[in-house]
């Protein structure tokens, strides 16, 4: 097996504790602790923990693209790609045992005090947005815009609702009614 880094268990260590816990909750002593390393190996990989908190952010928006590229990777027809990512998103939130959105949670408890994460979040959710939009041009249907934004607004709904019943109705909702748009 092979070791890993302590730059990657820094990241992985922080990155449970954030979204756990919360990034105001989580010192950097408790993320020494945690990764079982020296301060200086934390600090010889980032200068603060707001640099911890953008690899987190990194790490988190690679796994999330790379889990729907695999949740569609055996769909050929558009909608069943959407279908795809609302199952995806389903699946996040059970096997988070509901714990919500990294990026919801971190820019709810951030806000905008830090301008860069709150731009790394909006930015992501507009690369969400714009691969439901490419999903839906490929469906050819007739109001692209407003489909995107709807299906987008559905699924994240669907994953606040989710998080605060602790269970995944409301993603069969809103697939019944993206189904409703589609067919």
């Amino acid at each position: 097996m092979k070791k890993e880094k302590v730059k990657d268990r820094i990241i992985r260590v922080a990155s449970d504790l954030f979204y756990r816990q919360g990034y105001n909750s989580t010192g950097i002593n408790q993320i020494i602790a945690d990764a079982n390393i020296a301060i200086g190996s934390l600090y010889n990989h980032f200068s603060s923990k707001n640099e911890l908190l953008h690899a987190y952010l990194i790490k988190e928006e690679l796994a999330w693209f790379e889990g729907v590229e695999k949740s569609i990777e055996g769909c050929s027809d558009p909608k069943e790609k959407i279908e795809a990512l609302m199952d995806y998103r389903k699946q996040l939130q059970k096997s988070s045992t509901f714990a919500g959105c990294h990026f919801i949670k971190i820019i709810s408890e951030i806000g905008d005090t830090n301008p860069v994460v709150s731009d790394f979040v909006k930015k992501h959710k507009e690369k969400q947005k714009d691969l439901i939009r490419t999903l839906v041009e490929q469906s050819q249907l007739p109001d692209i815009d407003l489909a995107a934004e709807t299906i987008f607004l559905l699924i994240e709904g669907a994953v606040v609702t989710s998080t605060i019943q602790k269970k995944t109705d409301s993603f069969d909702h809103a697939k019944k009614i993206v189904q409703g748009l589609l067919f």
